[in-house]
């Protein structure tokens, strides 16, 4: 397995020198935006609207970081926190096999925080019917005010590995305030995720009807955090692996 895993890292590494295939890559990018490409998946029966490379990469990370928490900003519905409920489980269940025990899906404490400004009812109805609610969270309410910030700290507080995703708001500020307020709360060696950095890279008639575009997009808020937190450092690996990927330069890591 050590060879093999050479194998792939080198392959990984040379992606990010093949300039046709990156440029392949950007092209299908591009050209899959319009058609809401990403919004024709979902995980276990929620709308997941997520590109399936991310979907793949967010599993190898889960798997890697074994989180005890992972908070998502932006709901929708409620695809994505379906998915990390369910890797948790999945978790949980390889745990109890490792210990030779019986799963009691009651005792986990692993969990999964999701805040959004507005839960429409018919999604919030769906997310507490599904077999994964037990281990799903919901705080209504933007993830920038303070007592939303206040809340989501006070339960981060009682775990010891985090995972953040971040994909509400898209707009330089709003994502510079969440990156401010739950960045820190990643856990070293893990991940804190930043979505939909690929709108710096698309044209601006793309989003007519949203505050965001090239130069004002969760990209120019990553790029303006990682300034003065030398802590992070994005993932070039992910990138190069996926290479198509919402999130260009949003696979931040902790390192310290």
């Amino acid at each position: 397995m050590n060879d093999f895993q050479n194998e792939v890292l080198a392959r990984i590494d040379a992606n990010g020198h093949n300039a046709p295939l990156k440029a392949s890559a950007a092209a299908f990018m591009l050209a899959s935006t319009d058609p809401k490409y990403c919004y024709n998946f979902a995980w276990l029966g929620r709308p997941i609207i997520q590109y399936p490379q991310d979907i793949v990469a967010m599993q190898e990370l889960i798997w890697q970081v074994r989180p005890d928490l992972i908070i998502e900003t932006g709901i929708a519905h409620g695809g994505s926190l379906v998915f990390s409920a369910s890797m948790l489980a999945m978790l949980d269940l390889c745990d109890a096999i490792d210990a030779g025990s019986v799963l009691d899906p009651r005792a986990s404490r692993r969990k999964v925080l999701g805040i959004d400004i507005d839960i429409r009812a018919h999604n919030r109805a769906a997310i507490e019917a599904h077999p994964m609610a037990s281990r799903i969270q919901m705080i209504q309410g933007s993830s920038i005010a303070p007592e939303v910030v206040a809340q989501v700290r006070a339960i981060a507080a009682g775990y010891s590995r985090v995972l953040v995703c971040l994909d509400s708001n898209h707009t330089h500020d709003h994502v510079l305030a969440e990156l401010d307020a739950y960045a820190p709360l990643t856990s070293v060696g893990s991940y804190c995720v930043v979505f939909d950095t690929i709108v710096e890279h698309l044209p601006k008639h793309m989003y007519p009807d949203r505050p965001w575009a090239p130069g004002d997009n969760p990209k120019t808020a990553v790029w303006k955090y990682l300034e003065s937190h030398p802590e992070f450092q994005i993932d070039q690996r992910v990138e190069n692996k996926l290479l198509i990927t919402v999130a260009p330069h949003g696979y931040l890591k902790r390192l310290r």
